[in-house]
């Protein structure tokens, strides 16, 4: 389920703005390098990634948190915009993206499987890893029945992303963890200069 375009339950346009809000800020937070602290406690805050797309009209890059869940070995996620979401829109324009999880970041492909056989349990899955966001909007993919749950999740996408190559380097999770050093060297000058008032 993708947190930031959650709105799928009606939830009017000042919650999509929360929501965009919402975005940048667990975009800050993975840049700080607190990814690893994000996904702490999955059962509550669910797990979360960021996906970097392709916009398909600009051609920037653009990053998107989303709810995930790795089934023998593979990453998937949904859009539960559906094909309305503009990440599955630049994913479908263009599947080369990468992610960063809470312990790696990777180059890979996007590709649609909503429509493959054991879609539905994968959905299912990928729902109830995202902890209390998913109950929060009527979604308890634990004690749904599988047509109750289809129904609910009817224009929901499921997405496998083939992971293909892990990535280093300067644009990836924790490129503003530099940050956290200058803090700590500024905070401790401040402290020592109160002492000499």
């Amino acid at each position: 389920m993708d947190i930031t375009q959650i709105e799928k339950v009606d939830t009017g346009e000042s919650s999509a703005l929360l929501f965009k809000q919402f975005n940048k800020f667990m975009l800050l937070l993975w840049r700080l390098g607190l990814g690893a602290w994000i996904n702490v406690w999955p059962q509550g805050f669910g797990r979360i990634m960021v996906i970097t797309h392709t916009g398909r009209k600009s051609r920037a890059r653009r990053q998107t948190p989303v709810n995930y869940t790795i089934i023998n070995g593979e990453v998937y996620c949904t859009a539960s915009r559906g094909v309305h979401s503009d990440w599955y829109q630049n994913i479908a324009t263009n599947p080369h993206v990468e992610i960063w999880l809470p312990d790696s970041w990777w180059a890979g492909t996007a590709e649609d499987v909503t429509d493959q056989e054991g879609s539905l349990e994968k959905m299912r899955m990928v729902v109830m890893a995202c902890g209390f966001v998913g109950r929060l909007f009527g979604l308890d993919a634990c004690s749904m029945s599988d047509e109750d749950f289809r129904n609910a999740t009817k224009d929901f996408r499921l997405i496998h992303i083939s992971r293909k190559q892990a990535r280093t380097g300067r644009n990836g999770p924790g490129d503003l963890a530099w940050l956290w050093p200058l803090a700590t060297l500024m905070l401790v000058f401040w402290m020592f200069s109160r002492r000499d008032d």
